[in-house]
């Protein structure tokens, strides 16, 4: 069995590279191999709990994407990678030729190591549709829920398990999307929590206690939080056990590529959670898991696979990220204004705040909060913050451009818009051109 192009993982990595890679070279035959039968959309998981009905409705429908292209499919487990001769091993005793390979294999949760860890009653947040079906049932039947993170995933997860009714409580070590946003959010997002009813606690676990089952989570500090349910939303480690085993270079944040998603075989290319990322304004390696990143590097990946045809002018990756949590959209791109300064940049930050909807008194309307963060010698925007309504989540994309493009508080200050009534805020007080102002204001003195 030989393809010209062979993909291991269907999530939004490998399904998208599948994609592209047709579109660009229609006369190639492709395969994606996929270990679960039933795949799941990897952002919608902790909606299962709450706002939608079951597992089966957060299923990615792979077939329905792949087949029209005419791409096969193969659910399987690869198990080995052997670049010389270009094949793959599979559980089943499969192998299958290849001319370009593409490593779309994501990541796992990271498993909790505290005494205790091993009872029932203790989960964390996997792609895994039958571990999500019993992980669903079991929250149906606890009273006392306590989860361990204070990331994007943890709070979602949290406030769609407060919506049935039980007593959530949401441990952190400092405080609440530390890694994506300013204190200023991280404190908005924490009193609308607890307006839902949702405990917000500082702390670190030291034991999880209990019989057969878990009953209490012991703190560093000696206080102890009751608990029928632990979650365990702590990070994910990038799936790389393939490309160690084949030989290719590997750091601790994830498989190495360069600008073009290629991996350090030439005929190997790499997309996703499972990939080291670079800072977009430093050039340091981290580590990144988003679906949208992940679309993004497979379709430059689906398009040089066989050629250089869509240049990718900076290897480096912007963080762009969206949630919505107690009835607040936030969203952000870039550095916040600590790690800027962190990171030495002297900084402008210019805000702006105002209702959604003109005149205000709409029913949708909300009010949203912008904060631009630039540097100061030349006045190129570094980061951006927002909260608020559902328009948060397009607008940080306007923004995330605009850091990409590297626009200065000056071009943002005169960035031509549409506005309506129902569908935006007053052109006379639209937030991201108050907020550039702000900030201009600041750099004229």
């Amino acid at each position: 069995m030989k393809y010209d192009v062979v993909i291991i993982g269907a999530s939004a990595g490998g399904l998208t590279t599948a994609i592209s890679a047709r579109k660009f070279y229609p006369d190639k035959s492709v395969l994606v191999i996929k270990r679960e039968d039933i795949a799941m959309i990897p952002c919608g998981i902790p909606y299962i709990f709450g706002t939608l009905n079951s597992v089966d409705d957060d299923i990615l429908p792979v077939e329905k994407f792949l087949e029209p292209l005419g791409v096969d499919i193969l659910t399987d487990e690869v198990t080995e990678i052997d670049p010389r001769a270009k094949l793959v091993r599979t559980a089943s005793g499969k192998e299958i030729a290849w001319e370009k390979l593409v490593l779309a294999t994501g990541s796992k949760p990271v498993k909790p190591e505290f005494p205790g860890s091993e009872l029932e009653g203790v989960y964390t947040v996997p792609k895994d549709y039958r571990y999500l079906k019993e992980f669903r049932e079991r929250v149906k039947t606890a009273e006392r829920v306590v989860i361990v993170g204070g990331g994007f995933i943890a709070l979602e997860v949290g406030d769609e398990i407060r919506k049935l009714g039980k007593d959530v409580t949401i441990l952190v070590r400092s405080r609440l999307l530390r890694s994506s946003f300013d204190r200023e959010f991280s404190e908005m997002v924490a009193e609308r929590l607890e307006e839902r009813g949702i405990k917000v606690v500082y702390g670190q676990v030291e034991r999880i206690l209990g019989g057969e089952s878990v009953e209490r989570v012991r703190l560093i500090d000696g206080s102890e939080l009751p608990a029928d349910l632990v979650i365990f939303s702590i990070g994910y480690r990038p799936n790389v056990d393939l490309a160690v085993k084949a030989g290719l270079k590997v750091t601790r944040y994830g498989i190495w590529t360069d600008e073009y998603m290629r991996t350090s075989h030439p005929d190997i290319f790499a997309v996703g959670d499972c990939v080291e990322h670079r800072d977009f304004f430093t050039g340091k390696p981290y580590g990144l898991m988003l679906a949208s990143t992940a679309t993004f590097e497979a379709r430059i990946a689906g398009a040089n696979l066989f050629k250089l045809q869509i240049v990718r002018e900076n290897r480096r990756t912007i963080g762009v990220y969206s949630t919505h949590v107690a009835g607040l959209t936030l969203a952000a791109a870039g550095l916040t204004e600590e790690a800027a300064k962190r990171e030495g940049f002297e900084v402008i930050v210019g805000y702006g705040k105002g209702p959604d909807r003109h005149p205000a008194k709409f029913q949708d309307t909300s009010i949203v909060t912008v904060k631009l963060i630039f540097s100061r010698d030349r006045g190129a925007i570094l980061g951006a913050q927002i909260a608020g309504g559902k328009s948060v989540g397009e607008m940080i994309n306007i923004l995330a451009l605009a850091i990409q493009k590297r626009l200065t508080a000056s071009e943002l200050y005169t960035l031509q818009i549409a506005t309506h009534p129902l569908l935006t805020a007053s052109p006379v007080g639209y937030q991201i051109l108050q907020a550039a102002e702000d900030a201009l204001a600041k750099l004229r003195t």
